[in-house]
């Protein structure tokens, strides 16, 4: 297997300063539209990276569940290493790939915890199996098999029925973008970055080198 042979011309499309809008939620907006039309898998899913104690780095795969006050939210267990970094740092780094559209999405921003009532809408829209697992999981925690999360699944099964309410330890949170920049291939490896940085009246736009 020779990786370093693996190799991908970019030439679908350009990204230049006159088409882009100069909001950059609404560019992402038409961008995320754009992943949708084109039937993308799981075109919501997004590399969440955190920093540690020590500066240790960890990222995962989320899913953004909403573009709402202003920021890009998911929902997660508040007691996960996740939540424990957000938490410590307030801050936060997404990626959005879309490999097919060849266009990368990078959002750098501050974090806030969602209003618990926000949460509570989006809990309950969630299927029951997924309502039960959040009362079940210790997001993050070690368990010494698969069995020990079935029994801690059908103990919360029994324990709710049909009804669980949102566990305290679950909700969301909001990354409120400070930087956001927009990415997309092109030939020769001459890529156009446009980066948009929040601003005291607004938003500046400039261009990357790729």
């Amino acid at each position: 297997m020779n990786i370093a042979a693996l190799r991908q011309e970019y030439m679908r499309a350009g990204l230049s300063e006159s088409d882009a809008d100069r909001d950059p939620m609404r560019q992402f907006e038409r961008w995320f539209e754009d992943a949708l039309r084109a039937q993308l898998p799981l075109p919501n899913a997004m590399t969440l990276a955190t920093v540690g104690a020590g500066g240790k780095p960890s990222a995962r795969v989320v899913l953004l569940k909403g573009l709402e006050g202003g920021g890009f939210v998911f929902y997660t267990n508040y007691k996960s290493r996740k939540a424990r970094e957000l938490e410590a740092q307030g801050a936060a780094c997404l990626v959005f790939m879309w490999s097919p559209l060849e266009r990368q999405v990078r959002i750098d921003g501050t974090i806030e915890q969602v209003a618990a009532a926000d949460s509570d809408v989006y809990y309950a829209s969630r299927p029951l199996g997924a309502r039960l697992s959040a009362w079940a999981s210790p997001q993050s925690e070690p368990v010494p098999s698969r069995s020990v999360l079935e029994k801690a699944m059908e103990e919360a099964r029994r324990r709710y029925g049909e009804s669980p309410p949102r566990p305290p330890h679950w909700g969301g949170y909001r990354v409120l973008p400070t930087e956001i920049e927009f990415w997309q291939g092109r030939a020769d490896r001459l890529h156009d970055r446009l980066l948009y940085r929040r601003a005291a009246t607004g938003w500046t736009v400039e261009r990357l080198a790729p």
